[in-house]
């Protein structure tokens, strides 16, 4: 009876050791179960003298798609989606410069184009020819303008709540934003975690306390960077988004769309319908800003249905 107690209990107790005492090893090993639940693992390219860490799964021979995370994300923003891909394709997810564990230099240049020449040289450099390309948000921003500059190198584009585009409405982010002086996307302490993530999500997940030093370590740590490279974007979003170059892309495009973004309006949809001429959309009733992190089930239903016929 004794040892069946033990047996019993043992994982709790070591589950409340790691919780109080290592909460970085807890998040270290959940991370580690979501890539291998989702048949991901780390690697490393160099490009231009800079080390990229990427995700990769799934087998190299099928078609592959190329995953590009949003502003302050990074490559295990699609972990929660790869699980439902990589059977069926090639996966490969990196963090781009300036955010993951990419080279954080605050002298590099943040703006979307060259951004999208530097994604061009990872893709070069990896030897992936005509990749499908989805992005959420800033990553959607930089896929779409991929498309614009390099047209014969991409075979697809899903766009997921990207920016780039202007719509006829603004979000609460370009309301809240409107000074200048206020960044809704930084954080300004550990206390402010919960109100950024209710703006990113829908129906925001309860992150326990000990955990949330773990979590936003780098968010705090790189504040100053991140805000900088924030307002370079943010005044490219206002001063020259992309509304007339949309009938230059090409290839056929998936637009993915959050009902409750309150970062990008959902007001862009009809935009992207409209100015790109191979394209449909779909939205989700039920998310907000990051499609593939609140249901990536669905998400990647979307995904396989368009891609299907293309492969």
């Amino acid at each position: 009876m004794k040892l069946l107690l033990i047996l019993l209990f043992a994982p709790l107790i070591a589950l409340a050791i790691f919780y109080f005492v290592f909460p970085g090893r807890l998040v270290a090993i959940g991370r580690a179960l979501l890539r291998r639940r989702g048949g991901t693992v780390q690697k490393s390219v160099t490009v231009d003298g800079r080390a990229w860490p990427y995700l990769e799964g799934g087998d190299p021979a099928k078609p592959t798609l190329l995953l590009v995370h949003g502003f302050s994300g990074d490559k295990d923003n699609w972990s929660f989606l790869a699980p439902f891909l990589t059977r069926d394709y090639h996966v490969v997810a990196p963090d781009l410069p300036g955010f993951g564990e990419n080279e954080r230099n605050p002298d590099l240049a943040y703006d979307i184009e060259a951004q999208t020449a530097r994604l061009k040289a990872f893709v070069d450099a990896l030897g992936l020819r005509q990749p499908h390309i989805a992005g959420n948000s800033m990553g959607g921003w930089i896929a779409l303008r991929y498309a614009l500059d390099f047209p014969d190198a991409l075979a697809s584009l899903i766009l997921i709540d990207n920016a780039g585009v202007a719509g006829a409405n603004e979000s609460d982010l370009q309301k809240q934003a409107a000074n200048e002086d206020y960044n809704p996307l930084v954080l300004a302490g550990i206390e402010d975690a919960d109100r950024l993530v209710a703006m990113v999500v829908h129906k925001p997940p309860f992150v326990p306390s000990r955990l949330k030093p773990v979590l936003y370590a780098d968010a705090l740590k790189y504040r100053d960077q991140l805000d900088t490279a924030f307002w370079v974007i943010a005044t490219e979003m206002r001063d020259r988004p992309l509304n007339d170059r949309l009938g230059e892309v090409t290839v056929p495009t998936l637009i993915i769309w959050g009902r409750h973004d309150r970062l990008i309006d959902i007001s862009c949809v009809p935009v992207l319908e409209a100015g790109i001429a191979n394209s449909r959309a779909h939205v989700l009733d039920h998310v907000g800003h990051v499609p593939m992190v609140e249901d990536p089930k669905a998400t990647a239903a979307l995904m396989k249905d368009f891609l299907g016929p293309l492969d």
